[in-house]
């Protein structure tokens, strides 16, 4: 089956968070600008997906919800079938999004003033899960190679031995940075923690979203003791754009772990998610592993383009290493702006991106763009973005 790739969904009138951001910052805007910004595709949602929900909708009733055990069995089949990964039904707890698990497990495994191991630059909720919490953020930041990060293993090694850690946040693919971690990699890590008794929470949100080339590894999977260590956050919302429906799976294999998390999230009243979360994973799951094949082939196809475009006409502006989200890394740092100068030569020519700033100081001078949009608006972006460099070299 062949899916529409090519419709650009216009979402400026039904409160998208992206559209409604680029909307406050430009009210008039020309055809065919849409917003590059929060991780969220501008494509028309899986049709199996659509079916599902509707027939739930001709068949059932919106009453109060509960994840049956099939639902339960399609996730731990999609870890099985898309990463080789086998894990019971009952290490699964499910929360309203990855962001939420991890602000339980910094409530969970660590206490105020206890400090909370991160990768720089790195997702924004990362800073604020540990920070809005009263614990400590201890950096490690990633080692720039110019095209694409590394862990910086010695300075690790040195992080993990802090007695204020009492917990590690792992991005795994790494946001913003777009680098799948080799097993190789991630067997590092582990080491560099073994001795040291903190959880390691690993945020797989993109693990789905892997480009040819490339292939991902789940951080439990390193060893049986590794997998006692590790929370696994996952969630079809970026894999088939379901965040507006809220649902993230945390596959927790130690029972003691898993307990204490659980514990957290029914503290919070937050053991229920929306009926129709449940019915849209278990399809995306099912019967839309079609149809993430062919966006990843739009994906890398988009990441072509705009690499193909940056060397050709704007050799300021350099593309790290693409392996994995569907997440573009640019390095801005040659047209000499400060974040805030680069944010605004950009929204004058209606280019609404992240701004790397936001990912920490190593981020200053970056951008992330999102292309799991149409081929034809990348296209249009990218003329935008020639004129606005084309300003800035004057």
């Amino acid at each position: 089956m062949s899916y529409d790739f090519t419709t650009a969904v216009n979402r400026a009138q039904v409160g998208s968070l992206k559209w409604k951001r680029m909307k406050e910052k430009c009210s008039e805007l020309p055809n065919g600008v849409i917003p590059f910004s929060v991780a969220d595709m501008d494509l028309k949602n899986p049709p199996e997906v659509v079916d599902a929900i509707k027939e739930f909708l001709d068949t059932y009733n919106l009453g109060y919800p509960a994840e049956t055990e099939e639902y339960r069995r399609s996730v731990v089949g999609w870890m099985k079938k898309r990463h080789g990964w086998s894990v019971g039904t009952d290490t699964i707890v499910t929360t309203p999004g990855v962001v939420n698990a991890l602000w339980h497990c910094v409530r969970t495994f660590t206490e105020p003033g206890d400090g909370v191991l991160i990768f720089t630059p790195v997702y924004p909720p990362f800073y604020r899960v540990v920070r809005q919490n009263q614990r400590e953020v201890i950096e490690c930041p990633l080692k720039d190679l110019g095209d694409h990060y590394e862990i910086d293993f010695e300075d690790l090694r040195r992080k993990a031995a802090d007695p204020r850690v009492k917990l590690m946040i792992f991005c795994n693919p790494h946001n913003p940075g777009g680098v799948v971690w080799e097993r190789e990699v991630l067997e590092q890590v582990y080491d560099a923690c073994r001795a040291f008794s903190f959880p390691i929470v690993s945020d797989e949100i993109h693990s789905d979203l892997i480009l040819p080339g490339h292939s991902h590894t789940v951080f439990a999977t390193l060893s049986e003791e590794a997998a006692a260590r590790t929370i696994t956050c996952t969630s079809p919302s970026k894999t088939f754009n379901l965040a507006g429906l809220q649902i993230s799976n945390i596959l927790i294999t130690n029972p003691e772990l898993r307990k204490r998390f659980a514990l957290t999230v029914d503290q919070c009243e937050e053991d229920m998610r929306g009926a129709l979360s449940y019915v849209a994973c278990q399809a995306a799951y099912d019967q839309c592993e079609g149809w993430l094949d062919e966006l990843l082939e739009l994906v890398d196809r988009n990441r072509r383009i705009l690499e193909a475009f940056l060397e050709d006409r704007l050799p300021e502006i350099r593309a790290y290493r693409m392996d994995g989200t569907y997440m573009a890394w640019l390095d801005c740092r040659e047209l000499g702006l400060s974040g805030k100068e680069l944010e605004a030569a950009m929204e004058e020519e209606n280019l609404f991106f992240n701004q790397g700033y936001v990912f920490g100081k190593a981020g200053e001078g970056f951008v992330r763009i999102v292309l799991a949009c149409p081929e034809e608006n990348v296209r249009q972006m990218l003329k935008r973005l020639e004129n606005a460099v084309r300003k800035c070299r004057k």
